[in-house]
């Protein structure tokens, strides 16, 4: 398998001037990988509202953000639904399909993508993003096919952390 250039923060953040859209993978990634089952409604999941801030930012500077989950859960669907996020997949491992379809309906290169996954099958779109972020729980593979393996776990700001870094590294708003 590919190993990608590791970059540290200072590094990956001058990657992301680029970023046009930032697409996510959900369980391990948004959440801390644990699920839960409620009765009437089905599995579940926790989520940061220090994440869900951190896309906020991004969607309020321009930067589109978008989810693909293997996952099918109502309560990933619901959050992006309040996120407001237009562009979400979800229940196929196979990811690479629903991530040439963001590219091509927002109309951006490989290079003005960033991708953060944290699974075996999240491999294909870490390799072919222009930027690759995965959080420290992931798969010796997945880190291998990873740019910046993030400080903080999934569901715990792994995600605002990178968003953060997007926001910087264009010197946008983080208010």
């Amino acid at each position: 398998m590919a190993r990608r250039k590791k970059l540290t923060a200072r590094t990956a953040q001058r990657a992301l001037r680029k970023t046009k859209v930032l697409i996510l993978d959900i369980d391990g990634v948004l959440t801390d990988a644990k699920i839960f089952f409620v009765e009437g409604t089905g599995w579940g999941a926790h989520y940061s509202v220090v994440d869900g801030f951190g896309i906020k930012l991004l969607q309020r500077n321009g930067i589109e953000v978008a989810f693909i989950s293997a996952g099918n859960f109502l309560s990933h669907k619901k959050r992006a639904e309040i996120l407001g996020i237009k562009h979400a997949y979800f229940g196929n491992e196979d990811k690479l399909g629903a991530y040439e379809k963001i590219r091509h309906d927002l109309g951006v290169s490989e290079a003005e993508c960033a991708y953060m996954g944290d699974e075996l099958f999240d491999i294909p779109v870490l390799l072919t993003a222009g930027f690759a972020a995965t959080p420290p729980h992931s798969p010796p593979e997945v880190k291998k096919a990873a740019h910046y393996v993030t400080k903080n776990k999934g569901g715990e700001g792994a995600v605002r952390e990178i968003c953060d870094m997007i926001l910087l590294s264009r010197g946008l708003n983080r208010r």
